[in-house]
């Protein structure tokens, strides 16, 4: 099967910018490969002993990094949830791996090595996620799915909600879940996994700065 690639330069309307490591261009969604970076409302330890908004930092500098410069995309297929797994760069730089030389993201070792190189020079230098032991973005996620599943209806903990921006779905590491109420009389509902809110029509907030949520 043949591979499609996109390249694009993106503007405000043609990009929304999910989280640290995935991308909406002119509608086609992007997982950004090799690379897992905080969630949105994920804190991190600093060596002061307090903690900075790291999930942010991640958003912003993936924002500062394609926002209004021509992007380029590979295709690597399609994951469990219809994204696009990709190599993005800017000016012939790979922008998965900035991400990861930051210290704004992880190497995904799970899925590749990839980055690992860049990842080790990243701790090294104390840089970002780095400046302190801190929670990596999957054991962030898999904390917050514990507890949510356990006092989630019938252990569905995603929430699909109905609002003037459309049906968007938050995961229980989403910034809003707390204070997302879901009112089934008003076609709101629970979700088991992300991949059956996909497929009802709901979709993933939009965490850039100037994106609808």
């Amino acid at each position: 099967m043949l591979l499609a690639a996109c390249s694009v330069k993106v503007s405000a309307d043609q990009l929304h910018v999910v989280d640290g490591d995935t991308l909406d261009v002119a509608g086609v969604r992007y997982r950004l490969h090799g690379i897992d970076a905080p969630e949105a409302g994920q804190k991190c330890n600093n060596t002061k002993g307090g903690e900075w908004a790291c999930g942010k930092a991640a958003i912003s500098a993936l924002e500062k990094l394609v926002l209004g410069r021509r992007l380029h995309c590979d295709n690597r297929g399609v994951d469990d949830y219809d994204r696009i797994i990709a190599v993005c760069s800017v000016a012939g730089q790979d922008v998965n791996e900035l991400m990861v030389a930051s210290g704004l993201a992880w190497a995904f070792r799970r899925y590749s090595e990839d980055y690992t190189a860049t990842e080790d020079q990243a701790r090294q230098a104390g840089k970002g996620i780095w400046q302190a032991p801190t929670q990596t973005a999957w054991d962030y996620r898999a904390e917050k799915w514990l507890v949510a599943e356990q006092e989630a209806p019938d252990g569905c903990p995603i929430k699909g909600n109905i609002s003037k921006n459309g049906k968007i779905y938050h995961a229980p590491w989403s910034p809003w879940y707390e204070k997302t109420k879901v009112s089934l009389d008003q076609g709101e509902r629970w979700f088991c996994n992300e991949t059956e809110a996909l497929k009802a029509g709901w979709r993933a907030p939009y965490w850039g700065t100037g994106s609808q949520k």
